[in-house]
């Protein structure tokens, strides 16, 4: 197991990529029913009942372009519209548990979103590609792990750098372990206490030896490019 480091990047007013996650397109809900034509759903059923609707079996199958080896139909992938249509009449809704913010009224949209966990809903940056994420991060000053994104690899979770830590008296280094137990949310106050300890933690590496040195060099950098994030921008940071 590894421990990463990240900041609350939609705290900061130079994220890039700020507007898209905070821009919520749809929340996962337990009765999408009561949310009429907002709910998103599916219509499906098994092939040999979906033949049974038509006398021109072959025919079907040709003009929806739809492979033998096919178990279920799915009724907003056939091409053909007037075969969907008579599908939709011996189907019904299977609703995915999905609701579209834009087709709600603000204060209802509002509302789920509230008392919507952060993993129930998927926003204007989830439906990005990993190729254009990336290229949003390459552009952005909060790419702190040399332009790949804002989190990145403290270590691995039985690093010897907070116990290094305590020995020199850098408590916020040496709290990484707990802030993880804790899920601990570190301030800005932090991240300028946690930038005094770095020149302490280099020469503390330095005593260590050079496999210690060769080993926490680079989290220690990590560690301070977060610092230095945090502060400018006044964001918090976090280790998981």
């Amino acid at each position: 197991m590894g421990i990463s480091v990240a900041i609350y990047e939609t705290e900061c007013k130079s994220a890039l990529c700020r507007s898209n996650k905070e821009n919520v397109l749809r929340v996962l809900v337990k009765d999408p029913s009561k949310y009429g034509d907002a709910a998103e759903y599916e219509r499906f059923l098994p092939i040999e009942d979906a033949l049974k609707v038509f006398p021109d079996k072959d025919g079907f199958m040709k003009r929806n372009k739809i492979k033998e080896d096919v178990c279920t139909i799915y009724l907003d992938r056939l091409k053909d519209k007037e075969d969907r249509a008579a599908l939709e009449k011996v189907t019904e809704r299977t609703y995915t548990g999905w609701i579209e913010i834009s087709k709600l009224t603000d204060n209802v949209g509002k509302g789920l979103i509230t008392v919507s966990a952060p993993y129930d809903r998927q926003t204007e940056w989830d439906m990005l590609s990993f190729e254009e994420m990336n290229s949003v991060c390459a552009e952005c000053k909060l790419s702190w792990d040399k332009g790949r994104g804002c989190i990145g690899s403290f270590g691995p979770d039985n690093s010897a750098l907070p116990e290094i830590a305590l020995k020199h008296g850098c408590k916020v280094t040496g709290s990484i372990p707990a802030g993880v137990a804790a899920s601990r949310k570190y301030t800005k106050n932090d991240a300028s206490e946690l930038l005094k300890e770095i020149p302490i933690l280099r020469n503390a590496l330095e005593t260590e030896g050079k496999l210690a040195l060769k080993r926490y060099t680079g989290p220690v950098d990590r560690l301070e490019a977060v610092a230095l994030i945090s502060i400018e921008e006044g964001c918090g940071f976090r280790f998981f």
